[in-house]
């Protein structure tokens, strides 16, 4: 118990702590939508773009969160106008625009020496670095995108299993998609300052597809990569104050390494768990386990038959 308090003496571990709770919590809930929509590599993407977008927000003197949020935003809107028609995929939307942006961001760092910034908690996390302003907007991005998730709950639903049937009963895909590009890409924004651009898409990932493998009720889907996430969060903290290790990194791969226990859990589960098969017989209803054993049997049972009646 000592171990888990000593690091609560410092302010700025408290600090991170909450902030690595919320965003934890924001990317496995935003972590779903992404997943079942098949865009895993837009949270990738949209990082770099708001990278760049930070480097020309620095350069014009403004507000880190204003340069990054705008260069996102845009990038998000560019990507669904270029998608729009059909004819270019999402993935190479999302490789044209956001490299673009990114690009630009570096092609200023190379050209402008002059930087009293570091952007290096950018890319790859800063434990040191969560102030009270950086807890302000990720507890607002966190509420909003909350309540946006509770009000748009059916039309993001429709829109993410079956975008055509959701246009035939009248849910405006356009704005819903537009919607979640916005709470999307304000995760995003509120997230880099505590996992870097390097590694926020695994933390947008790693919970949904961990939650995926655990239920198949989108509802329950949504509760378990949330919780998912919040835990990947407070673990990774205590393992980057320990290791003194990029606090990205530490979330992530503790991250992973859940992934690869319910992984294992769902093979050995699979592969040794005996399942009960009921079915009718006439009048006579019959159940008898079913395992990788029985399976192979009956299998052999019915190879059997079927050359019998030759």
């Amino acid at each position: 118990m000592d171990i888990l308090l000593e690091p609560l003496a410092y302010e700025f571990f408290r600090h991170s702590l909450m902030a690595s709770l919320m965003v934890g919590a924001l990317c496995g809930l935003i972590g779903v939508y992404i997943v079942l929509r098949g865009m895993s590599y837009i949270g990738h993407g949209l990082s770099h773009a708001a990278f760049g977008g930070a480097v020309v927000g620095f350069t014009l003197n403004l507000n880190f969160y204003i340069g990054a949020g705008a260069m996102g935003l845009l990038a998000a809107i560019l990507i669904n106008q270029v998608t729009k028609g059909g004819k270019i995929k999402s993935d190479a939307a999302i490789g044209i625009v956001t490299t673009a942006f990114f690009a630009l961001g570096v092609a200023i760092i190379s050209r402008v020496r002059k930087f009293t910034q570091s952007f290096e908690a950018a890319l790859f996390g800063n434990i040191l670095g969560v102030t009270n302003e950086d807890l302000i907007v990720i507890a607002t991005v966190t509420a909003l995108t909350l309540a946006l998730v509770f009000l748009l709950y059916k039309p993001l639903l429709f829109s993410t299993f079956d975008p055509d049937a959701a246009r035939v009963f009248g849910i405006p895909t356009g704005v819903v998609q537009l919607a979640f590009s916005f709470i999307l890409t304000l995760a995003i924004i509120a997230s880099m300052n505590i996992v870097g651009v390097t590694m926020i898409a695994a933390t947008l990932v790693i919970p949904a597809i961990t939650a995926r493998m655990m239920t198949d009720s989108f509802s329950r889907m949504l509760i378990y990569s949330t919780i998912i996430g919040a835990v990947m969060g407070l673990v990774g903290m205590y393992l980057s104050y320990f290791f003194n290790a990029a606090s990205g990194a530490t979330i992530v791969l503790f991250g992973a390494s859940l992934f690869c226990l319910v992984l294992l859990f769902n093979y050995l589960k699979e592969r040794f768990v005996l399942h009960e098969h009921i079915h009718r017989h006439g009048e006579v209803i019959h159940s008898h386990p079913h395992g990788p054993r029985h399976e192979q049997y009956e299998v052999s049972q019915a190879e059997g038959d079927r050359r019998n009646e030759r």
